[in-house]
């Protein structure tokens, strides 16, 4: 079974791949929400980012690190993100299957939890980090920056002009890159 330090790494790569092509087209993008009670695209790609050592910490036995920085901007989460993923390299790979009888206890909101150890993984955190990181995916993409299912997940391929549906506007800013959008 893949360990979740793997899939986290994955996706982080994504993740600072995607705040890469934000940062290309419009810095103000990262202050967006798609909902007014929501979470900007920075704090989306930062509570994101959180989940990855809210995970893999408590499963190597570890107290939960985090490198967020006081400074909100891009560039700070694109730090955090990058200590992240070294601390994540650093630390041997999580063995769900070789904790029998381990439990995790966490807090969702104002609800204190109490999991076995694969429930936290894959009921709690693992849906959690993907929740932030699409809400990242979502708010850049309704903000029109030009990515797709393949900037996400980093595996989809569509060949160039390929679209799902006839309503996309070929003068559209993201009409090349609409072919992976799902």
């Amino acid at each position: 079974m893949t360990s979740p330090n793997r899939v986290f790494l994955h996706y982080l790569k994504q993740l600072d791949a995607l705040l890469e092509r934000i940062a290309a087209v419009e810095d103000a993008i990262v202050e967006r929400r798609l909902h007014p009670d929501m979470f900007t695209l920075l704090q989306q790609a930062s509570t994101a980012i959180g989940f990855s050592l809210r995970t893999c910490c408590p499963l190597a036995g570890r107290e939960i690190v985090s490198f967020r920085s006081e400074e909100e901007s891009l560039a700070a989460v694109r730090r955090e993100l990058a200590a992240t993923a070294a601390y994540l390299r650093a630390m041997p790979e999580c063995d769900i299957a070789g904790k029998p009888g381990a439990r995790i206890a966490t807090a969702a909101g104002f609800a204190d939890l109490d999991f076995a150890a694969d429930d936290y993984v894959f009921m709690y955190a693992m849906p959690n980090f993907f929740f932030h990181y699409s809400m990242v995916y979502a708010i850049a993409r309704q903000a029109g920056v030009p990515i797709g299912k393949a900037d996400f997940d980093g595996y989809h391929r569509y060949p160039q002009g390929f679209i799902f549906t006839d309503e996309a506007d070929p003068d559209d800013i993201g009409s090349e890159r609409r072919e992976s959008a799902c």
